[in-house]
């Protein structure tokens, strides 16, 4: 339970070596969260950073915590600075081991170095408690149709967290060939110029998010920083609207990559800065021995162009299971594919097109909304920062679009003028109905929006707002 600092990879690597698996664990967890992960995984140790243990450590369950040991990293100073730690906080409790103590004591390895191992990865749990990814097999470093995301002597910068699957195999194989890993305590739009021109940062990967709020720079400071030292900057885990990925491209070079897959797959698609401006929308096609299919409702594959759920399978990654869910495992499979949950389609040269999250697809009066669709509107709007549209229940209709919006600081939103430049753009019924304005919106540490919170936070009001609409 770290931040992204070096005990992450020490702990990760050493787990490896001693076939335990490690399971990184988000460390905005609450308690109650990171005890059902450590109850769930059948941890015997906890590695965590001092301040985050401090703020949970009295509300963990004593059932929970019988028989694991914690060791306590002490949060370093960059850290500290960056999050506002107070001094006092970063160092760990009388009764747990601290972790620097700890490593000098241990005699030195004589074993074999550590193998390329996959961590149990706890997915979202978007809906119900996370479920744990568990490979049943060794995991290798990718090397076919990634375009060199993984070369001997690559610089790689990591500012996304290490608890998120994509980040952590990112970091962790740059780590096995033979690559240097520069750590960022956290995502700074110039921060991460600064690092790129300082370290001469060769490879990165990123969240769409933190693409857009580097555009968001003025010209000014982006011009200030030399980028030319990329060469491989790949982005998942969130739909990234074409015209962000044009302008990066304008920016930095053909340097951009973006993959499609989850924890469960690993990365199925792969799609070049040429092919992102050929197929704009597109994730790219199916890699070497990889399989991508669209299958409707009724588990038939839909033909090409048609909208379905997204199965898949990259046949070199070892299956996996749900720790302790077998079934939910098997519920997931049609004809050895897997699904993540993702809504999509195919063109007619194999190019993969994300539509939506299957569970984030608001249903309105029989007609499938995909917010995807609405957000990548939003963006374009003149002063808006980022953006998250959702469903609310509506008696009648079943579900109601809305949307949160964060506007530029200093930006005053008229949210009647938006409605009107969206249904320019997009059909009238996928217009939101509300618009909520947020000075921030809820977030993980890689600047994935929490649109459950935020239904939980808009959900009250909303009803109340229909009310009198539904009782007439």
């Amino acid at each position: 339970m770290l931040r992204n600092d070096f005990p992450f990879f020490t702990a990760t690597l050493a787990a490896a070596m001693v076939e335990a698996v490690a399971t990184p664990i988000n460390w905005h967890f609450t308690a109650d969260e990171a005890a059902y992960i450590l109850g769930d995984s059948g941890a015997k140790v906890l590695v965590v950073h001092a301040d985050i243990w401090r703020n949970i450590a009295t509300d963990m369950p004593k059932d929970v915590m019988k028989g694991i040991t914690v060791i306590t990293v002490t949060t370093p100073a960059e850290i500290a600075e960056a999050y506002k730690i107070p001094k006092a906080e970063c160092t760990g409790p009388a009764n747990t081991l601290d972790w620097r103590s700890w490593i000098d004591a241990q005699p030195e390895w004589q074993g074999a170095p550590p193998q390329p191992q996959s961590a149990m990865i706890y997915t979202s749990g978007t809906t119900g408690r996370p479920k744990g990814v568990r490979r049943l097999g060794p995991v290798t470093v990718t090397r076919k149709g990634n375009h060199d995301a993984f070369v001997e002597g690559s610089r790689f910068l990591l500012t996304a967290p290490m608890y998120h699957s994509a980040p952590n195999r990112a970091a962790i194989s740059t780590f096995h060939v033979g690559g240097d890993i520069v750590l960022a305590p956290r995502f700074g739009a110039e921060d991460t110029l600064k690092l790129i021109e300082q370290h001469r940062i060769s490879h990165s990967f990123m969240v769409p998010t933190m693409l857009i709020r580097l555009l968001k720079l003025p010209a000014e400071t982006r011009a200030k920083y030399d980028v030319s030292p990329l060469r491989h900057v790949v982005h998942a885990g969130a739909p990234c609207p074409p015209e962000v990925k044009r302008a990066i491209i304008e920016w930095w070079g053909p340097v951009l990559y973006e993959y499609y897959g989850g924890t469960e797959t690993g990365a199925v698609t792969y799609c070049t800065s040429a092919e992102a401006l050929s197929h704009p929308g597109t994730v790219g096609r199916a890699v070497q021995d990889a399989t991508v299919k669209i299958f409707d409702e009724h588990g038939i594959e839909c033909p090409t162009g048609e909208i379905g759920e997204i199965y898949c399978r990259l046949h070199t990654l070892p299956d996996f299971t749900y720790q302790g869910q077998d079934q939910e495992r098997k519920d997931i499979e049609i004809d050895g594919l897997i699904t993540c949950g993702d809504i999509g389609y195919l063109d007619e040269d194999g190019y993969l097109y994300i539509s939506d999250r299957k569970k984030d697809m608001v249903i309105a009066g029989g007609v499938n909304i995909y917010p995807a669709q609405v957000e990548a509107a939003i963006i374009d709007y003149k002063g808006i920062r980022d953006c998250a549209v959702f469903g609310l229940p509506h008696a009648e209709l079943g579900e109601f679009v809305v949307a949160a919006v964060q506007p530029e600081p200093g930006v005053s939103l008229d949210t009647t003028q938006l409605k009107e430049f969206l249904g320019k753009k997009i059909a009238v019924y996928m217009v939101p109905r509300e618009i909520f304005v947020m000075e921030e919106l809820p977030r993980d540490d890689s600047g994935k929006i929490f649109k459950r919170k935020l239904q939980d936070i808009h959900g009250d009001h909303y009803l109340s707002h229909y009310r009198s609409f539904l009782s007439t």
